[in-house]
C-alpha cells in the first residue's frame, strides 16, 4: 500500500510540474507579446531548435561507417525537407521521415550499401 501511495504522489507531482512548466511562460509573457525580444525569439527560435534537432539526429542516428556514410539518416532527412517544401505540412513531413527511417532501420534496407 505504501508503494502505491508513493507512486500516486510521484505521478501527481510530475503532472503538476509538467503543467506548470507549460503554463508559466504563457502567463508571464501574456502582457509582453509586443516586446522586441519576444518577437525576435518567436521568429528565429523555432528554426534554430529544428536545426539543432536535425543535427543531433544526423550525428547520432546515421551509420557513418557504412559504405555510403549516413545514408540511412540522410535519406529520411531529405524526404522530410522535400515533403515539407512540397506540401508545407510539418506533421506530414515528419511522419513520412519517421516512417521511412523506421522502415530502413527495421528491415536493414540500406545495410548492403
Amino acid at each position: 500500500m505504501a508503494d502505491m501511495s508513493y507512486l500516486l504522489s510521484f505521478i501527481a507531482v510530475a503532472a503538476i510540474a509538467t503543467f506548470a512548466t507549460r503554463v508559466i511562460p504563457f502567463v508571464f509573457f501574456e502582457r509582453h507579446t509586443e516586446h522586441p525580444l519576444i518577437k525576435h525569439l518567436g521568429r528565429y527560435l523555432p528554426a534554430a531548435v529544428m536545426a539543432l534537432l536535425a543535427t543531433v539526429f544526423l550525428t547520432r542516428s546515421g551509420n557513418w561507417s557504412a559504405a555510403v556514410p549516413g545514408l540511412d539518416a540522410v535519406l529520411p532527412g531529405l524526404l522530410v525537407v522535400a515533403i515539407h517544401l512540397w506540401r508545407r505540412n510539418a506533421l506530414l513531413s515528419i511522419a513520412a521521415g519517421t516512417a521511412t527511417y523506421m522502415v530502413i532501420q527495421q528491415t536493414g534496407f540500406l545495410s548492403g550499401l
